[in-house]
């Protein structure tokens, strides 16, 4: 990906340009040649998930698997170029001054939600695969020649099945499916919990999941405070610190519109991002567009807006109506039309096999990144308060 070429390219120079810092005031000076370049590797990748090239427009349109695998890789890229600007070569007692002993401990409560999100998106993606299963069946039923009342019959029941998988509403499917939740030493077992914490080893807890768990409130949560720097504070580390979380918040807000997942009710309206900055006009207009999707779906979108689920439940509706309506041995006309469908289904049923998987390893991916990546933070803070307590 080449996001990756720009991270790799962002890393040797920060490397390479904090080694030759003799003063805090070349310190501070590099400080903000690296902040440019980080909104603008940000400005950058999130332009090209908005307007991907022409060959690529078919195959990967917006909110499809492939499409939220490379919105995935911009997170990641984006999250270590963060923990460049944020660590390397930095004065630990920097991060102890105002605005930072606010907004990083803000910042890692906010990465703990988005752990949560990752094991309920996991979980959603696992639903999606089910939905796979059944159009499969109806797939290889309607592929017979000649097709005959018992592989419609059996075509019928599967494509039923796939569209009530699709439609059951998401508390009662995660409560019963799932039965566990995704809480991070804040419930449970506290001093096994804090034994976890003090390792930087997050894991699920084997548990009923909550009733009350909802994906819309934790992307609710993850926007309480979030608020775009003002006066001096944009050219310092409060800007970064800013960019990070609003981007992980809209990584985490897509990935709940587009996979199934535990209540999502007014997910349309939980965050802005202020259009005066720069590096935010892609990720404004792709959250705009999804937005959007996400009003016209006319309930309560418990399938999510993931495009090969759109595509299936639009298809399983039309194969229902063929199945309703079959008299053997079916119009030459009418069996052409159900052929084209098929075909299309098997093709969603073969992109989402190729891609879910993967799909869920990053996911994965992101989980273990946001444990390291917070682990290393508290340590500087600590380390910040070690350095800043008098010698007695």
């Amino acid at each position: 990906m080449p996001a990756t070429e720009h991270q790799s390219s962002f890393l040797r120079r920060i490397s390479i340009r904090r080694n030759q810092v003799i003063s805090m005031d070349g310190n501070h000076e590099q400080e903000l040649e690296d902040l440019e370049l980080f909104q603008k590797h940000v400005a950058d990748w999130f332009a090209g998930l908005l307007s991907p090239s022409e060959e690529l427009i078919s195959s990967e349109p917006l909110m499809s698997i492939s499409w939220l695998r490379k919105l995935v890789d911009v997170f990641l890229c984006c999250e270590a170029e963060f923990n460049t600007v944020l660590i390397m070569g930095r004065d630990p007692s920097q991060i102890c001054k105002p605005p930072l002993d606010r907004l990083i401990p803000e910042l890692m409560e906010r990465a703990v939600k988005a752990l949560d999100i990752c094991n309920a998106v996991s979980s959603g993606i696992d639903s999606v695969r089910q939905c796979k299963r059944f159009a499969e069946i109806a797939v290889s039923a309607l592929k017979q020649n000649p097709i005959g009342d018992g592989q419609v019959k059996r075509a019928r029941k599967a494509l039923s099945s796939m569209l009530t998988a699709m439609t059951i509403d998401d508390k009662e499917n995660h409560c019963k499916s799932a039965e566990r939740t995704w809480s991070f030493g804040r419930r449970g077992n506290t001093a096994g919990a804090n034994k976890e914490r003090a390792v930087g080893n997050f894991r699920s807890l084997s548990m009923i999941v909550a009733k009350n768990w909802s994906a819309s409130k934790q992307i609710l949560a993850m926007c309480s405070n979030l608020v775009a720097p003002r006066g001096g504070e944009p050219t310092g580390l409060a800007s970064p610190v800013y960019i990070l979380s609003s981007v992980m918040v809209f990584v985490m807000w897509a990935l709940v519109a587009a996979v199934p997942c535990q209540e999502r009710s007014g997910l349309a309206t939980h965050f802005q991002i202020p259009r005066h900055l720069a590096w935010a006009h892609s990720i404004i207009a792709l959250q705009e567009r999804i937005a959007e999707e996400w009003k016209k779906k006319k309930e309560k979108c418990s399938a999510g807006l993931l495009e090969e689920l759109q595509k299936m439940e639009k298809l399983g509706q039309s194969l229902i109506e063929f199945a309703d309506g079959f008299q053997f041995p079916g119009e030459t006309e009418k069996m052409d039309e159900v052929r084209a469908q098929v075909a299309e289904l098997a093709e969603i049923c073969r992109r989402i096999e190729e891609g879910l998987m993967p799909l869920q390893m990053q996911i994965r991916e992101v989980f273990h990144r946001i444990v390291r990546s917070r682990t290393e933070i508290l340590e500087l803070v600590d380390n910040a308060g070690k350095v800043s307590q008098p010698i007695v």
